[in-house]
């Protein structure tokens, strides 16, 4: 079995790099004893160097955790005013990404340029996190070719090969906490979605070829995240509130663990 993924998107929190590092030490004591699970911290830009030293340093910091990012330009460098690009966070020990995020996609990000994100971050190493997933579900089941044609269209032009680099995380707009009127989504609907995505990537990929990951993101929380990695048919979880609170995120990923068990 492999291991299950749990991967902490902070979004735009917290406010003061002290209460950064806090929250990421905290993180890292309780799941020192962590085996069976990867733990992925995706903070905003700034707190990266310094939970990058202190992962490289000896003390209270464990290894089981890696670091992600929320985003990435897709030029290695240039004149491109206020972008990070994925070489650069390579060179810092950044080793997964988040790309196409909903409140990216919102504020104008095309599947074009998520498309060369992602290839850009293939290329320098560092592991995409595709999110992708429907504004609402429609009575004719439309949103099935909405994100087919997310997942065709982010996915064009890389290699077979590589695709199972990418870790695809299904995040259906109208379950996250922010989006206006938001409903509970269900472990059956994650299954019936991860069902689907696989068989879209199957089609591409072929007879024999590995195949990328599979997550589900979309307000997961401490009380959820077991039928959804029991029921959902995910391989982890995309967590954004719960992972802003210590014990709610080491719970999450104590379940994990014991779902890999």
């Amino acid at each position: 079995m492999s291991k299950k993924i749990i991967i902490a998107n902070w979004k735009m929190n917290p406010a003061s790099s002290q209460e950064a590092m806090s929250l990421f030490s905290g993180i890292s004591k309780n799941v020192s004893q962590i085996k069976k699970t990867i733990v992925v911290i995706c903070p905003p830009f700034i707190y990266l160097p310094s939970f990058s030293k202190a992962l490289a340093g000896k003390g209270k910091i464990k290894k089981q955790i890696s670091l992600g990012a929320q985003d990435a330009f897709w030029g290695d460098t240039g004149a491109y005013t206020g972008e990070v690009s994925a070489v650069m966070l390579s060179d810092i020990g950044v080793k997964y990404v988040i790309l196409g995020h909903s409140e990216r996609r919102v504020l104008g990000e095309s599947n074009e340029n998520i498309n060369k994100k992602l290839k850009s971050a293939i290329s320098a190493n560092i592991l995409p996190i595709l999110c992708v997933g429907e504004l609402e579900r429609d009575e004719n089941h439309e949103y099935f070719n909405f994100v087919k044609n997310q997942l065709l269209e982010c996915l064009n032009g890389i290699p077979k090969n590589l695709l199972y680099k990418i870790i695809i995380a299904y995040e259906p707009v109208w379950a996250i906490s922010t989006t206006q009127n938001r409903r509970d989504a269900t472990p059956l609907d994650s299954r019936e979605m991860a069902i689907f995505i696989r068989k879209i990537i199957s089609d591409k990929l072929g007879v024999g070829m590995k195949m990328p990951r599979i997550i589900y993101g979309g307000s997961v929380n401490n009380k959820d995240a077991g039928e959804f990695l029991r029921y959902g048919g995910i391989d982890g979880l995309l967590v954004g509130k719960a992972s802003l609170d210590v014990k709610k995120f080491t719970d999450i990923i104590k379940i994990a663990e014991n779902e890999n068990n």
